[in-house]
């Protein structure tokens, strides 16, 4: 599988019940940790201050990140994602894991 560094935004439409979009979120915290425990979803940070997240995911090509992995999350219709292939590096101290 190759790794890709997603930047994602949610925004949720305006008029949404406030309980729904909390079901919303409590689905995605679910499906977040089904990615995670099946090697889709390596890391995931917020920013400070900030409402976008960014993460490691894994996936066999973009398509697939895309279509099956980031489509599967229960907010992805109130996302926007900016996807960047990522490659080794020959100083990555990460290597020798």
């Amino acid at each position: 599988m190759r790794e890709f560094l997603v930047e994602l935004t949610t925004v949720v439409p305006e008029g949404t019940d406030p309980a729904e979009a909390d079901r919303i979120r409590a689905a995605e915290a679910v499906r977040a940790r089904e990615l995670a425990s099946r090697g889709h979803l390596l890391r995931l940070w917020r920013p400070v201050g900030e409402l976008r997240s960014i993460g490691v995911w894994c996936a066999d090509d973009e398509r697939e990140l895309r279509e099956k992995v980031l489509g599967s999350l229960p907010l992805w219709p109130w996302m926007t994602a900016v996807v960047t292939p990522l490659q080794e590096h020959p100083n990555d101290p990460g290597r020798a894991r």
